[in-house]
């Protein structure tokens, strides 16, 4: 089951969305000359209300490469539930070697959570919750794991109803 992507206008991603750039990655080609360098830049964005998106930008320059991730990045943001400013309930998502264990915390506690996915909550509008990466330390993975975690929230009588608690 795929959540749908909404798509904003252009307008939209001025005023209301924040762009941060996650990593940048440096790779070398040995070629006759001597070294060719390309990079590639892992942006999110996100509005601080249950949106967020991340895009994978590859180029010759640092400045194309993050221009490149933010497009791509604005053409796949999902929204999330949350219940206030924390996630409705516990959940534990691996993607590719990395797992994500994300748990909702009392008001007042913060963010707790890793440089990765701290910024994805931090955008999508979260403010209290513990958040722990375990396995790969690879950006891109973590990511996805975050994400894949985020869009597997359900609202909170949902949750309650499929434990049977309702």
């Amino acid at each position: 089951m795929k959540k749908k992507t909404k798509r904003y206008k252009q307008e939209d991603f001025n005023s209301k969305f924040e762009e941060k750039v996650l990593y940048i990655n440096r790779c070398s080609k040995v070629v006759k000359g001597g070294r060719k360098f390309s990079f590639s830049a892992l942006v999110i964005v996100g509005d601080g209300e249950g949106h967020v998106g991340f895009g994978f930008g590859k180029a010759n320059e640092v400045s194309d490469a993050i221009r490149k991730g933010g497009e791509a990045a604005r053409k796949n943001i999902m929204s999330f539930e949350r219940a206030g400013v924390t996630i409705p309930h516990e959940i534990t998502v691996s993607w590719d070697g990395c797992t994500v264990f994300l748990k909702p915390a009392k008001e007042g506690t913060g963010l707790i959570a890793g440089s990765k996915a701290r910024v994805l909550l931090e955008l999508g509008g979260v403010r209290d919750v513990i958040a722990k990466l375990y396995g790969s330390t690879n950006p891109l993975n973590q990511v996805h794991a975050t994400l894949k975690a985020l869009s597997m929230l359900q609202n909170p009588q949902k949750a309650l109803s499929a434990r049977g608690l309702i």
